[in-house]
């Protein structure tokens, strides 16, 4: 038996074990929002421990969480030091968005049906934190030596954009990996994301009774101009194509409309949030200015119905994730996951691109090199990512923390 049959067949003697860890990672919620997290993370860290991985709690100041528009958030750094070398980080993130409506299943039971298991962040990204932890395990039961080092970080802010996330953690100096694996889908490696740019737009008509509309601006009708002018950027996106395999063109999304104070009333305010994702070629200090720009005119060309005031615009960029771009330094990574991904499941695990965004880029922003692989489908919407009844197939958990475990121990050999 090789070294890396080793490895499986470890995965495999503790995979009902794998399976119960992640069920307790999905009964504690972290809807984000509102984003009150710290809670699992003090349960990760009582469970990890359980396991003698003992995580370093860092807590978030309160102040920053507020400001970031959270509520708590204590990230957590396991560290496995095995001799001097490189050091691999596996980043997995445990805020998700909230359930929402139409599930047939408990969002947080981590029910097992056919051989699938269902919750909340069963597919993203706890299933992660859980081939993640296993794989760490099962390296180290092999009792060989290994040269370099492995971190589990837990960080809880991808969500809403990573600042009090990994972006916290790197800025403070608490860590700097050499290479790191963030969670992903199985049947891939991904070497480039999409970024985005979110703003909220607030229109300002003059509020009235309905009844005597003439009296008033309404800021609705103004917002539905802007929205137009928005909405009509998509057709010149699709001209702006990315040499990125998996990585078609721009687009641009308005998730969130507010306002009003009732029915009779005519609308004094708007409120808009835009989500524009952005191929990697793209620069991002041209889009958003080409955005406000759009905006703007819009606005200006607005003509109130029967004479009433022009609406005021004012825009306020919110989240600003630029794309990941691959760092030369990934090769290893993107040649060992690839090598033991045909192995595991017995197909090419092709490198891509995907226009997700992920906390991948803020590692690659502080010079860190960095793919996305973990337990997952071969696309978003077979899991059900961040809709009702998301789940995950059982075996693509087994195989991927299997192809993580090989990964690893490729990676930390002497020389």
């Amino acid at each position: 038996m090789t070294l890396h049959t080793q490895l499986d067949a470890w995965i495999d003697a503790h995979f009902d074990e794998e399976v119960r860890f992640l069920q307790e990672l999905v009964r504690v919620p972290t809807d984000t929002p509102p984003g009150n997290n710290a809670p699992h993370a003090e349960r990760t860290a009582e469970l990890l421990a359980a396991m003698g991985l003992n995580a370093e709690k860092h807590a978030v100041p309160a102040a920053e969480v507020q400001a970031a528009g959270l509520q708590s958030i204590t990230n957590l750094i396991v560290r496995r030091p095995y001799a001097p070398g490189n050091t691999i980080a596996l980043n997995a993130h445990g805020d998700v968005v909230p359930p929402g409506e139409g599930w047939t299943h408990d969002p947080y039971g981590g029910e097992i049906v056919d051989g699938k298991i269902y919750g909340r962040a069963t597919a993203v990204s706890k299933c992660d934190i859980a081939s993640f932890t296993f794989a760490i395990r099962a390296l180290e039961s092999l009792g060989t030596k290994l040269a370099g080092g492995v971190e589990l970080h837990v960080t809880y802010d991808e969500e809403y954009g990573g600042e009090v996330g990994p972006d916290w953690l790197l800025k403070k100096g608490l860590t700097k990996p050499d290479l790191m694996i963030a969670a992903g889908f199985s049947y891939q490696v991904v070497v480039a994301h999409n970024g985005c740019l979110q703003l909220e737009v607030t229109v300002h008509g003059d509020m009235a009774h309905a009844a005597i509309p003439d009296s008033g601006t309404d800021a609705l009708q103004g917002a539905t101009h802007i929205l137009n002018a928005l909405y009509a950027l998509n057709t010149d996106y699709l001209l702006v194509t990315s040499s990125v395999e998996g990585i078609t063109h721009p687009y641009l999304n308005v998730g969130q409309i507010s306002g009003g104070t009732n029915t009779n009333v005519i609308p004094g305010k708007v409120v808009l949030k835009i989500d524009r994702r952005m191929i990697p070629e793209e620069d991002p200090t041209e889009v958003e200015a080409a955005l406000r720009r759009t905006i703007a005119d819009a606005a200006a060309s607005f003509n109130p119905p029967r004479g009433g005031r022009a609406i005021r615009v004012d825009v306020k960029r919110i989240l600003l994730a630029r794309a990941l771009k691959p760092l030369p330094g990934n090769r290893p990574l993107v040649d060992a996951i690839q090598k033991h991904g045909q192995a595991v499941f017995g197909e090419t695990i092709p490198a891509v691109g995907t226009p997700l965004y992920t906390d991948v880029r803020i590692y690659g922003e502080h010079g860190i090199p960095g793919v996305i692989y973990g337990a997952g489908p071969r696309t978003v919407r077979e899991s059900n990512a961040k809709r009702a009844d998301e789940n995950l197939v059982l075996e693509d958990l087994r195989r991927a923390t299997k192809v993580i475990a090989r990964t690893l121990f490729d990676l930390l050999q002497p020389s």
